[in-house]
């Protein structure tokens, strides 16, 4: 399929922010690509949200489940005096967390970060309602692109650093390297990780969950489009694309794109970009990748994480969460 592009690069690529470079770089390469923060305006946290809570959707009642069973054992295994969650969004399953931590007595503070401005205020203040007893300081901000600001949070011992959700598993395998990597060298010796991961199992299964019959992540994922018309002016015709999951057995990823049902042309004049399609050109909006759990730990212990993690899994077997020490 044929597709062009008319710019300026070099001349536009001095008056972008970062994130707009990476955008209009993702956007211009071959196969095009959207970088995940564009999924998570307001409305898309809501979405989200929506998403959890759908019969085909599966993870989020096996992350809550090994949460409830095991987070007085991860209290008294780390005795983190500082909590921290990437990607926090309504911190809903870490409540479970936080009052097991309340209850060992030795947590301080909880600081979320997340892009959005509007759900991570409504859930810092719902969980200082909760929890008064600890500081609440929510950071917004881009995990990808801002994990120094860890460095900043003042504490007096251990934390713990939670990315829960399957998140992981919307990076590409160097990307998520990279990450994993910049994650250790942001924590001290004795620091933690929490890493929540969706297991492989049968691709029936596997569609399923990121196609389901409401249409709530098909919606989530068309969000993406709107959010970015919005920020960069553009004028991308969403009505224009239908909705393909897609499961790559190869890499062991569920690939979700929108494809142009007709050609279009469109323009972004935030990014100075005008953008062609072709009739049946896809743009990949977000990936999600299962693991084993011996790839997880493994992947963590290259980066400087102990080997002997702990694995906690549901009942189903549909899920698991490593805990991983800082060596």
């Amino acid at each position: 399929m044929d597709s062009h592009l008319r710019s300026d690069t070099t001349e536009t690529s001095h008056f972008l922010d970062p994130a707009a470079l990476e955008l209009r770089d993702a956007l211009t390469r071959l196969p095009r690509t959207l970088p995940p923060r564009w999924l998570y305006d307001d409305r898309g946290s809501e979405l989200f949200s929506q998403i959890t809570s759908v019969p085909e959707y599966y993870q989020t009642e096996a992350e809550r489940s090994i949460l409830a069973d095991h987070s007085a054992v991860i209290a008294e295994s780390t005795e983190a005096t500082t909590v921290i969650e990437l990607g926090s969004g309504t911190s809903d399953k870490t409540r479970t967390l936080l009052d097991a931590f309340v209850a060992h007595g030795l947590i301080q503070r909880f600081v979320p970060l997340d892009v959005s401005e509007a759900t991570l205020l409504d859930a810092a203040e719902m969980l200082v309602e909760r929890h008064p007893e600890i500081e609440v300081e929510p950071v917004v901000g881009d995990f990808t692109r801002h994990l120094h600001l860890l460095s900043a949070v003042p504490t007096a011992g251990e934390r713990l650093v939670l990315f829960l959700g399957g998140t992981i598993g919307n990076f590409y395998v160097e990307e998520r390297r990279a990450f994993l990597g910049a994650l250790a060298d942001v924590l001290a010796p004795g620091d933690w990780v929490m890493v929540g991961i969706d297991l492989v199992k049968p691709i029936d299964r596997l569609i399923a969950a990121y196609d389901d019959e409401q249409g709530v992540t098909e919606a989530f994922i068309r969000n993406a489009l709107t959010n970015i018309n919005r920020t960069y002016d553009g004028d991308l015709d969403v009505g224009n694309f239908g909705y393909v999951p897609f499961w790559d057995g190869r890499q062991q990823r569920l690939d979700m794109r929108l494809r142009a049902c007709d050609p279009m042309t469109a323009r972004l004049d935030g990014l100075d970009l005008d953008l062609e399609l072709a009739a049946g050109e896809e743009i990949r909006v977000e990936i999600s990748s299962k693991f084993t759990p011996e790839r997880t730990v493994e992947e963590l212990a290259e980066v400087g994480f102990d080997a002997e993690s702990q694995v906690f899994r549901d009942d189903a077997g549909d899920y698991a969460v490593i805990l991983a020490r800082r060596s």
